[in-house]
């Protein structure tokens, strides 16, 4: 897999709050959720529970949006991330490998009931005003379209 900019990279790492975007029957619907990042992946794994509505929403349509984005109100350092992506419950040996890697994250989740997600991001375009003024960077996961 081709590795995006090393600026989406790092941008993705050093943030940990996502919107998730979810939609079924043409109805689409936000939630808020803390991440942990899989560079190697491209994965954002969070934690959230089968009875929210994003969750039921993706499970009857996997393909899912989102962003992260710095709050600033000076318009030169504005940086953020759009994607789209897959919806996964990991199994197995995967599972293990996400709960690892959220537990580094965010290591008071251990004391937590819930179920572990992991967001495939297939499509991430970042928008960084501090390369130039409308700058985008663009990765795509091979053998997907934009």
């Amino acid at each position: 897999m081709e590795q995006p900019d090393q600026k989406i990279i790092a941008f993705l790492k050093k943030h940990h709050v996502m919107t998730l975007s979810t939609s079924v029957d043409q109805q689409p619907w936000c939630a808020n959720c803390f991440y942990a990042f899989n560079e190697g992946r491209m994965l954002l794994i969070f934690t959230s529970d089968f009875e929210t509505r994003h969750i039921k929403e993706s499970m009857q349509n996997s393909r899912v949006a989102g962003s992260v984005v710095l709050e600033t109100s000076v318009v030169g350092k504005i940086q953020g991330i759009q994607f789209s992506g897959e919806l996964l419950l990991p199994k197995g040996e995967e599972a293990k490998q996400v709960n690892s890697i959220y537990l580094k994250r965010f290591p008071f989740a251990v004391l937590m009931d819930t179920n572990l997600w992991e967001l495939r991001i297939d499509y991430a375009k970042m928008t960084d005003n501090r390369l130039g003024f409308g700058k985008k960077l663009i990765w795509i996961r091979e053998g997907e379209k934009e």
